[in-house]
């Protein structure tokens, strides 16, 4: 008979990437006869897309309930426990953890960011509690450090969307996909010197901007739609949100070139043998780029735009796609605390 699995995580925000994480986690579970329950920001939607019991996550006695009932939880994947968007935000998720853990609940730290922590009172709390933690796995080196640091032990595993099965992409469709989000790096000298490179190179081609979180993608595509527009009225364009994580990546698949500043958008581009141009934003960007050997623009406007496009479009798919899929997500890791 399988475990009462409780998952705590960035969830129910209509994210892209956290919602594949979902997806992975719960696939996972639901093969190995678990039964599986989401604290999310929006429950019924997650209820709905997932199948699984849901509870509202700032519903503290719901999720007190929830924890009660279950033999593990899982908290991750992302940046949970950092303090960077807010000390609130570390409080949250880090409650969580300390009432599974005040229930004797098993605790899996899932493919996590650690970090940063800006303040000593946010180290101390999340040495604490990952010192409890029946297993910690973490998604990057420095979150490795981190931990080992602490005296603990970690083990670091590749991003659990690798593991998903997706269509592979197939040649010439004429369309290219083009992922962008705000951020404080964001500039009119980068979506300038992109938009204007789109125009000289896929005029002839249909662009499709993906906004892969409504509150933060949606108000930058349009824009960079408005200015491809002004370059070229002709220009065959799609602003693409609000879409299941499913339906996103059936249109990855079917493009002919992606740039994209998200990782989840590069690695599902990557995943599919899309031949792809990463914008790097986050050194999580950067890092996936170098080792899948494709080529990455800054952000700040100023890199050889003609370099950039030509490496893309001498990419090769069949390498893309065995890169993608050499980097198998280690579930084996977790069997013992799961079934």
């Amino acid at each position: 008979m399988g475990k009462n699995v409780a998952v705590s995580g960035y969830y129910g925000f209509d994210n892209f990437g956290d919602d594949a994480i979902l997806a992975c986690i719960v696939d996972y579970l639901r093969s190995r006869g678990s039964n599986v329950a989401v604290i999310s920001n929006n429950p019924k939607k997650t209820s709905a897309l997932y199948q699984v019991f849901s509870v509202k996550n700032f519903n503290l006695l719901a999720v007190f309930a929830l924890l009660a009932n279950s033999d593990v939880l899982i908290s991750g994947g992302g940046s949970l426990l950092q303090d960077v968007t807010s000390f609130k935000s570390l409080f949250y998720y880090s409650l969580v953890i300390k009432m599974a853990l005040a229930l004797k609940k098993k605790v899996i730290i899932f493919a996590q960011g650690i970090g940063p922590l800006q303040r000593p009172r946010s180290e101390k709390m999340v040495k604490e509690i990952l010192s409890k933690a029946s297993l910690i796995t973490v998604r990057d080196e420095k979150s490795l450090e981190r931990v080992k640091s602490w005296g603990l032990n970690a083990t670091l595993v590749n991003d659990p969307v690798f593991s998903l099965d997706l269509p592979r992409h197939e040649q010439d469709s004429g369309i290219v996909g083009v992922q962008l989000r705000d951020c404080k790096t964001m500039n009119d000298l980068l979506l300038n010197q992109l938009a204007d490179k789109i125009v000289s190179e896929f005029s002839d081609k249909k662009i499709e901007i993906y906004s892969f979180q409504k509150s933060i993608d949606l108000k930058i595509c349009k824009i960079f739609e408005k200015m491809l527009k002004l370059r070229n009225p002709e220009i065959q364009t799609e602003v693409l949100h609000s879409l299941s994580q499913v339906d996103f990546m059936i249109k990855i698949s079917k493009l002919d070139y992606m740039i994209a500043m998200r990782f989840h958008a590069v690695l599902v581009a990557l995943k599919c043998g899309v031949k792809t141009l990463a914008i790097n934003y986050d050194a999580k960007v950067m890092k996936l780029a170098y080792e899948a050997l494709i080529p990455i623009l800054t952000m700040n406007g100023d890199d050889d735009y003609d370099v950039a496009f030509e490496k893309m479009k001498a990419l090769d798919s069949n390498k893309i796609l065995a890169f993608a899929n050499n980097k198998p997500f280690e579930w084996n890791l977790f069997e013992k605390f799961l079934v």
